[in-house]
């Protein structure tokens, strides 16, 4: 434990996802190590991203704008609608150049344990967009954990009666993955998801 306000900025370091303790620590004495102008530079964006970042009044995306790139952009389709947890999955579907629909951040997924319900996420903005009846295919691509699985079982039922295609990211090995290594819900899931040859 380190004094005062040292100890102070390690805590709240250590707050941030993805960092534990030894993190918090080194992070804590580069910012000591750092030149003031650097340092200053730091919270200032800190500060200005809290004050003017806000979110897309349509999917829920991290935004500069009332609206973000994806949604303000005509040549996305309204046909599908990606559903993700959080803007930064986003950013990792639109790396493969692939998808060419809109988005749909819920902002978190259920977690009974964690206090997150069904209401705590976007879901009635979410059925809000399919008012619309533009929609024709709606793509769950959520985490592959349990809350995930739990968010995805809840959204299936709530689209059931909806004449939408409801679909899944495909989930198992990855290319190069040894089976070996592989874990059983893995494997299990990659069993499930087999297509022909």
């Amino acid at each position: 434990m380190y004094e005062g306000i040292v100890q102070d900025l390690i805590d709240e370091l250590g707050k941030l996802p993805g960092i534990g303790p030894k993190s918090a620590q080194r992070i804590a004495f580069h910012l000591l190590d750092a030149e003031e102008e650097s340092a200053r530079r730091l919270a200032e964006v800190l500060m200005k991203v809290k004050e003017t970042a806000r979110f897309c009044e349509v999917c829920g995306n991290v935004s500069a704008e009332d609206l973000c790139r994806i949604c303000a952009d005509p040549r996305r389709t309204d046909e599908v609608i990606c559903v993700v947890e959080e803007s930064k999955d986003i950013v990792a579907i639109e790396r493969i150049r692939e998808f060419k629909g809109r988005y749909h951040v819920l902002g978190g997924a259920i977690d009974p344990i964690g206090g997150v319900g069904p209401n705590d996420l976007r879901i009635s903005e979410l059925m809000r967009r399919l008012a619309s009846n533009e929609t024709q295919e709606i793509i769950l691509a959520l985490d592959p954990n349990i809350e995930g699985e739990a968010t995805s079982a809840y959204l299936s039922r709530m689209l059931a009666p909806m004449e939408l295609t409801v679909t899944r990211l495909a989930s198992g090995l990855p290319v190069g993955g040894d089976l070996d290594y592989a874990d059983e819900m893995t494997l299990g899931r990659a069993f499930l998801g087999r297509r022909a040859v």
